[in-house]
């Protein structure tokens, strides 16, 4: 178990009590705690704009960069933070009906997607449907991103189904 207070997975924070298999009632959600990596990447979503890390080397975009270029596999890929469309197609998802974290508890039951940014074939992202756990969806249902404000300056990106949704 990772510490009260630590960073856990992606940067986001173990509030005390995680872990316990019970979250407590009305806790604030866990914000992300940018490191020196992803910080453009969450100034940009506090804007309200999504942006990918393009690899200096093969011109590939991630999200989220690592230390290593996930596509020429370059261990110096000076990665630099671009605007990307926050359009995409839903590959999969789930319903997500038990929180294991404090202050998702309010959200139940909530859908989370596996999004195909337009961008580049595989780059991915996965975040909440803001249109509820009974929207119509199916693989290839087109999204677009939003955000939700979670605290000051701190903004997740998410997504809507997309105008035209009915064509997919």
């Amino acid at each position: 178990m990772i510490p009260a207070g630590t960073a856990g997975a992606a940067g986001v924070p173990v509030p005390a009590g995680a872990g316990t298999g019970t979250p407590a009632a009305g806790s604030p959600r866990p914000v992300p705690v940018p490191d020196e990596q992803s910080a453009p990447f969450w100034a940009a979503t506090a804007r309200h704009m999504l942006t990918a890390a393009r690899c200096a080397r093969c011109r590939s975009l991630t999200i989220p960069p690592d230390q290593v270029c996930p596509h020429c596999d370059a261990t110096d890929p000076e990665f630099v933070f671009e605007p990307v469309s926050g359009r995409g197609r839903i590959r999969s998802w789930t319903v997500v009906r038990q929180s294991f974290l404090p202050g998702f508890n309010a959200e139940l039951p909530y859908l989370l997607v596996d999004v195909e940014l337009d961008e580049q074939q595989e780059l991915r992202m996965i975040g909440r449907l803001l249109d509820g756990p009974d929207s119509p969806v199916r693989l290839g249902t087109p999204v677009r991103v939003a955000f939700e404000d979670v605290a000051d300056g701190v903004s997740i990106p998410a997504f809507v189904l997309a105008d035209g949704q009915e064509d997919a």
